[in-house]
């Protein structure tokens, strides 16, 4: 199953771009062998629109253009469920398991994701109830797509 991330905002040089690349990287090399591959990280522009509720619509149009055909879509959502470690390496490897050929992961802009999109997706997950600058969650992502993947995989990374 081919793995997006896809994000609202740039991620700038810096420590934090480094750490999450490192993850992404892990994830890409360990991925493979049990059937995961790290497809691609898409950053797009965040809405100049005046009001929120315009912003999330248009970030949202943005984010739908750029999804693959038929595949599953998680969005990252105070709002969502919150999640272990073993229940999001689950989530994964079922969708892995039922065929599904893509699986796309968004963080949404600073205003949150538009409610219309997120009726669509196939899970909403949270980080935790704290607000997480998109950095920081973007190193936390994908450290939890690299620690799923030694968890589906037995390795040892993974000590609860």
């Amino acid at each position: 199953m081919r793995v997006g991330l896809f994000a609202v905002g740039r991620l700038k040089a810096g420590p934090e771009k480094e750490l999450a690349a490192r993850y992404l990287d892990r994830f890409a090399k360990a991925g493979p062998a049990i059937g995961l591959e790290m497809s691609r990280v898409l950053e797009l522009a965040e809405s100049r629109a005046s009001s929120a509720d315009t912003r999330k619509r248009e970030e949202a149009a943005q984010l739908e253009k750029a999804l693959p055909d038929a595949g599953i879509l998680i969005l990252l959502d105070e709002r969502g469920k919150a999640m272990d470690s073993e229940g999001f390496a689950a989530l994964i490897g079922t969708f892995r398991d039922n065929g599904k050929r893509d699986l796309t992961l968004v963080i949404g802009g600073a205003d949150g994701l538009d409610p219309q999109f997120r009726g669509k997706a196939d899970a909403v997950i949270c980080l935790g109830k704290m607000t997480w600058p998109h950095q920081l969650v973007r190193i936390l992502i994908a450290e939890q797509l690299y620690r799923a993947v030694t968890i589906l995989s037995g390795h040892p990374y993974h000590r609860a």
